[in-house]
């Protein structure tokens, strides 16, 4: 059986710019060759060497793959708030890990009017799913800080946190294209977990 929660969001942040591109090419319904050509040969991504372009192709088109056409052309399309809440949107539901911090912690923390996010509520978070997935890898200490700098930076760029070094919290309001295309696509997971601060 595999993981409930896995290590694959240490990709970093949002790469809001590349999945505006990698939507791109999806709408397009690049083939096999056509994306190698892209990402490989054009560099459209814009990466310093072939294996970054091919990694982070490779996670930009992950996420996007969990939601449909119409999200796609929001994160291509849509104003830079709407592409980064679309992209957002993918994220949750690509990685247990972060709509599950969202959710049992994020959303604690407004309910209770905390005003921060220390770093030992990631620690302990991860305690806690321990308890509920058996089968998570035991990860070293610097995996799960780099997860945990993922998840902060991811939250930072949303603007659920406003910066990454104090920790402080607000709350944001998700546009109305995301919600109406998560409504319309019984996304409720995500719905839950994109809301925490309502």
């Amino acid at each position: 059986m595999d993981a409930l929660y896995k290590a694959d969001i240490a990709g970093g942040s949002l790469k809001v710019p590349e999945s505006r591109v990698i939507a791109g090419l999806l709408l397009d319904g690049a083939d096999d060759s056509e994306w190698r050509d892209a990402i490989e040969v054009q560099n459209v991504l814009q990466k310093r060497s072939p294996g970054t372009a091919k990694r982070q192709a490779l996670l930009v088109r992950s996420r996007l793959a969990t939601m449909g056409p119409e999200l796609w052309e929001l994160v291509r399309d849509g104003s830079n708030v709407v592409a980064t809440h679309a992209v957002f949107a993918c994220a949750i539901k690509h990685s247990r890990l972060l709509g599950d911090f969202l959710d049992l912690v994020v959303r604690e923390q407004f309910r209770l009017f905390r005003p921060d996010l220390p770093r030992k509520r990631w620690n302990d978070f991860i305690d806690q799913c321990r308890n509920r997935d058996p089968f998570l890898p035991e990860w070293q200490e610097s995996t799960s800080n780099k997860l945990a700098d993922s998840i902060y930076r991811i939250l930072a760029e949303v603007g659920y946190l406003t910066d990454t070094k104090n920790y402080r919290i607000q709350p944001v309001r998700i546009s109305a294209e995301v919600l109406a295309y998560l409504r319309e696509h019984e996304e409720q997971y995500v719905l839950r977990c994109i809301q925490v601060s309502l």
